[in-house]
């Protein structure tokens, strides 16, 4: 629609119309942003006509307010003031790798500036309207809020809790197995639960996260290679991490083969001989104190938290996905749930949980036959851990 057509729409229609174009351009971002948010910028000049749009991409250093406004006044010059600015995140007031956004909109003369959602840090939420109000522009908050803060779950949780969002994957049975009984999978083979549709949905899962997070069990048993096959841009290979208390981690898998400087191992181990050898074939080993003799899972996430790393997902067995989840360390699920039955003798998702974990606003798909069950289970906006 241009912006002819926006004008016969109320001012609350033309405000979401517009916030999501802005949501759609923020998306462009997702693989490019990260350390920082995704963000989607759209201009309207004072007559209501698009002149220029933009979004973030961490290596081209200009937020997306700015960009936007540079081909805003590339095109519409003086047209640019008094007109209407929709930005999917509270614009910063302060100096960081660039100046401040509420700068470049008082200095372009914008009227009104519509904002999705504030800032999460709570240092610096509110600030950029504050400055936007003081200098005269009207500012709306809260426009597609909730899609908003959706796409930058990740960047919420680092940057008020110093550790990335945990999403937990889980491809499993009705009965809650995710595999075969003993003797039936081949040792370093995959053993599919899900069908195809499922698994190419985990794609893109895997390329709007930072790094995949798997146990050592895991490798052992499946032999997985835990890459982002998505096809899709990034800005920084998808981290692959294990994590193996006592450093079993074969140096034929194909994690090891096919190590570019994107695969750590954290350990509790001190086998001086294995980490070398682990490192010659490029992967890096992270040794940490043990707790109760294993790797300590809050503190891998401390580590890859101070790397910049903004959203793991996991993909593990019995004994991990029990462990964070215990541990409160997980903030999202995605389970992907496969139309059969395996039995007792299969290995379990879960066990001994000593508390029921409730999903609430389940988010439901159809995969073909299979089902996948999408649930936030602690809001990185509302508060730390």
């Amino acid at each position: 629609m241009d912006g002819a057509g926006a004008e016969r729409m109320t001012q609350t229609d033309q405000d979401l119309y517009w916030m999501e174009r802005a949501l759609e351009l923020a998306r462009r971002g997702i693989g490019v942003t990260s350390p920082n948010p995704a963000v989607g910028c759209v201009v309207l000049d004072r007559g209501g006509q698009v002149v220029g749009e933009g979004w973030h991409e961490y290596d081209l250093l200009d937020h997306a307010e700015v960009v936007a406004l540079k081909e805003a006044q590339q095109h519409a010059g003086e047209r640019v003031k008094g007109g209407t600015v929709y930005v999917t995140l509270e614009p910063c007031n302060h100096t960081g790798r660039t100046g401040p956004c509420t700068q470049a909109l008082i200095g372009a003369g914008v009227a009104r500036v519509v904002m999705a959602t504030s800032d999460p840090n709570a240092k610096v939420a509110g600030h950029g309207a504050e400055a936007l109000r003081a200098a005269g522009v009207a500012v709306e908050m809260g426009v597609r809020e909730a899609e908003a803060r959706r796409l930058n779950e990740g960047f919420a949780c680092w940057v008020t809790t110093n550790r990335p969002l945990v999403l937990m994957k889980v491809a499993m049975t009705l009965d809650g197995r995710i595999g075969p009984p003993p003797g039936v999978q081949k040792p370093g083979e995959p053993y599919w639960i899900t069908n195809e549709l499922s698994r190419a949905a985990v794609q893109p899962l895997r390329w709007a996260a930072d790094a995949a997070v798997t146990g050592v069990d895991t490798v052992l048993a499946d032999g997985p290679l835990l890459t982002d096959r998505s096809g899709m841009r990034r800005r920084r290979k998808l981290q692959r991490v294990v994590l193996d208390s006592a450093l079993r981690m074969p140096l034929e898998s194909k994690m090891v083969k096919t190590a570019d400087g994107d695969v750590v191992v954290f350990t509790v181990s001190s086998d001086r001989g294995k980490i070398g050898e682990l490192e010659k074939q490029g992967v890096r080993v992270e040794v940490l104190p043990a707790e109760a003799g294993r790797v300590p899972l809050g503190k891998v996430l401390d580590k890859l938290g101070s790397e910049g790393i903004l959203t793991v997902i996991t993909e593990t067995g019995t004994r991990l996905n029990t462990a964070l989840l215990a541990g409160g360390l997980v903030d999202r699920v995605q389970l992907f749930v496969s139309p059969q039955i395996m039995g007792s003798d299969a290995v379990p998702a879960f066990k001994g949980m000593a508390q029921a974990i409730r999903m609430a606003e389940v988010e439901v798909e159809r995969f073909g036959n299979d089902l996948g069950l999408g649930s936030l289970l602690r809001d990185p906006w509302k508060g730390s851990r």
